[in-house]
């Protein structure tokens, strides 16, 4: 397990995923090249604040900042524990809450492996007709978008979604080394043509989705939303994702009892 490793195994993982050279990131963390070089090399232990001063400039998760500190000899900083714990209980209501206020809209809640954490009554939209494997808690929303029991014989647009879902699970599953992730991403690529490889355009800031439900064709804007909780590592996982009408058509049919 990566908590076994020295820290700085780790920290040279999380250099070379993030595509920089150990000058790099000496030069952004403002440390000499030598000393990150015996830090990488086990020949310097690294105080707990260079850790999370490396950890920081590489962009590491919070959870993973634990961990690297750990491995280094020191206590982990970071709390958090999952949503459906008794200890979160004010952390699920602020985004429960969240959720509900972007009703009668679709919006709902993953985790770093794009599993449902929560969502809102909406969703349904994207639910409906999926076979019963795929809703079956874990839901995980990137199988179910793009699976072809899940979502995908619905959606108007599954080469667009794909092409614009694909290289993000792939950015992060190299990103981050997870297993499970690219796992999933061997999982869903084998689904249809394979994206041209390479990192998410940034300009692509948000998703349109065309998608069948019952007798309406409905078309939505897909914005992810980050929560960034800057001592909770449970939070700083959690992504909330809203969808907005994206014609007058969709607006609509939300608008009006059905």
């Amino acid at each position: 397990m990566s908590h076994d490793r020295p820290v700085g195994e780790l920290l040279r993982d999380w250099r070379r995923r993030s595509g920089l050279s150990q000058l790099d990131l000496a030069i952004a963390a403002e440390v000499s090249a030598r000393h990150l070089s015996f830090v990488e090399t086990g020949r310097t232990t690294p105080s707990s604040a260079m850790v999370l001063h490396l950890a920081d400039r590489l962009a590491v998760p919070l959870r993973e900042r634990n961990r690297l500190l750990v491995a280094a000899g020191h206590a982990p900083v970071f709390g958090g524990q999952p949503l459906d714990e008794p200890d979160s209980a004010r952390a699920r209501e602020t985004v429960q809450q969240v959720l509900l206020a972007h009703e009668p809209y679709p919006a709902l809640a993953v985790d770093r492996r794009w599993n449902l954490v929560l969502a809102n009554q909406a969703v349904e939209v994207f639910l409906d007709g999926a076979d019963p494997e795929l809703v079956r808690p874990p839901i995980n929303m990137m199988r179910l978008g793009l699976h072809p029991d899940g979502m995908a014989p619905r959606l108007r647009n599954l080469a667009q979604v794909r092409s614009y879902l694909l290289p993000r699970l792939a950015h992060q599953a190299a990103r981050t080394g997870d297993p499970q992730l690219h796992a999933l991403y061997e999982e869903l690529v084998a689904f249809g043509p394979e994206p041209a490889p390479g990192p998410p355009d940034p300009a692509e800031a948000a998703l349109v989705i065309q998608v069948s439900f019952r007798e309406a064709e409905l078309r939505f804007v897909n914005t992810v939303t980050t929560l960034g909780a800057a001592f909770d590592a449970a939070l700083d996982e959690i992504a909330i994702e809203a969808y907005l009408p994206a014609d007058l058509a969709t607006r609509r049919y939300f608008r009006t009892d059905r």
